[in-house]
């Protein structure tokens, strides 16, 4: 792409061309190029045009301000219908908590991408089975395929929001990563406006209550329910119009987190091993061991979405490796710890679910391990450890797949 760039300096046609052709290739090599280009009058306009931020808010057209404000209404009225129809909670938010959120923001990318009307067919139709589907299971208290379908729905419907954020299928790795950092993005913007929310709520419950008015079972029933359901709506809204908004924030967290994160796995892997504590016959340990394992991988997806979309320092590329190499021991004692249980006590819904969990991760994670090693010996960009994240998301969406609608059927609904 640099060669290209600089072949074409002068002729801002065949420029337009290759920027469209990879927006996100482009940008990032014409940045690094631009301090040797300066004075150019073409490499000023690129440069301006690639790199300007509005210092101001946009706050979008109002059809999309008007849409944002009903979106968040309808996911509000959507948490609150078992308290309008007198419908079991727990029953109601276990099996359908994910459809308060994610169809509506489905509907948002496919309004805002203009999806094809085939497209919006296959939305709809994958959402509209994974509700009825959840809502048919048997009311079984101690079904553990109906616990595993409830916990993966919510992957599923993410699944699809990223179908119509991507706007359909196909192998553009680049919005792929791109829907990975928006994830990023809508964690640190709906983190800082929950926060906000929390103190507004204690500072009206206690002006209210300083009055002789105890407002707080209404508050929470009404503002707070409508207020939590909106979050991700109103998140998504500002980091699509601003992206500047978490657009730095994002890749410095990432950056500060990746060396603690591997100062943390060393510390306590050595701690497991003087604690005496192991996941051959603890169950809770294992579990605990899992949940560790898929909060640092998606650290490690979301430091490499960031920084495929940046010159990265060779630091931060060792630290990612050593990173991805820490976590595949971890993967593998976890790994060897569930063959282990499966040996001892045969297979149940949900050592085959861990099981499946752990070997698709541990693919995925050698895969990452090798590019980011190509990388450090220089037989590889970072763009091309990106492109090994983003060929593999369409794996865990077969396996979602797998887990909601096949367990349960499979173990018979055990």
């Amino acid at each position: 792409m640099k060669e290209e760039i600089l072949a074409h300096l002068n002729s801002p046609l065949q420029l337009e061309k290759l920027y469209r052709t990879n927006k996100a290739s482009y940008k990032r090599e014409f940045n690094a190029l631009y301090p040797e280009l300066k004075g150019n009058i073409i490499a000023e306009f690129w440069n301006e045009r690639l790199n300007y931020e509005r210092d101001d808010i946009n706050w979008g057209t109002g059809e999309e301000l008007f849409f944002v404000i009903v979106a968040s209404l309808v996911a509000g009225l959507i948490a609150k219908l078992p308290a309008f129809f007198s419908l079991n909670e727990e029953f109601f938010y276990s099996r359908n908590l994910g459809f308060v959120i994610f169809p509506l923001l489905s509907v948002y990318f496919g309004w805002k991408n203009k999806l094809p009307v085939q497209k919006i067919a296959i939305t709809v139709i994958a959402t509209l089975a994974g509700l009825i589907f959840i809502n048919a299971l048997p009311d079984a208290k101690k079904s553990d395929t109906l616990i595993l379908s409830c916990i993966h729905l919510p992957l599923f419907l993410w699944s699809v929001l990223g179908f119509a954020f991507i706007n359909g299928p196909g192998n553009n790795n680049a919005k792929r990563l791109g829907y990975l950092k928006y994830n990023g993005d809508l964690v640190v913007i709906t983190t800082l406006i929950l926060i906000a929310g929390v103190i507004m709520t204690g500072v009206t419950i206690g002006l209210f209550s300083l009055i002789g008015f105890n407002i707080a079972d209404f508050y929470f029933k009404n503002v707070v329910i409508f207020g939590l359901a909106a979050a991700p709506i109103v998140g998504t809204y500002l980091t699509q119009a601003n992206p500047q908004l978490v657009g730095k924030v994002s890749p410095v967290i990432a950056k500060i987190f990746s060396p603690l994160v591997l100062v943390m796995l060393v510390v306590y892997l050595v701690a497991v091993v003087y604690s005496g504590k192991d996941p051959y016959n603890d169950r809770d340990f294992l579990m605990v061991f899992n949940a560790l394992l898929i909060g640092v991988m998606a650290i490690i997806f979301f430091s490499i979405a960031e920084s495929s979309k940046a010159t990265q320092h060779r630091a931060e590329t060792w630290i990612l490796f050593l990173l991805s190499v820490v976590t595949i021991v971890l993967n593998g004692i976890a790994l060897s710890a569930i063959l282990f249980r499966i040996a001892e006590w045969g297979f149940t819904p949900n050592r085959t679910a861990v099981l499946g969990s752990n070997v698709l991760i541990l693919l995925n994670l050698f895969f990452v391990t090798g590019q980011l090693f190509q990388v450090l010996i220089k037989k590889a960009e970072i763009t091309e450890v990106g492109k090994a994240i983003a060929l593999y998301l369409p794996v865990y969406f077969v396996w979602t797949i797998i887990v909601t609608f096949l367990f349960p059927l499979i173990f018979g609904f055990k």
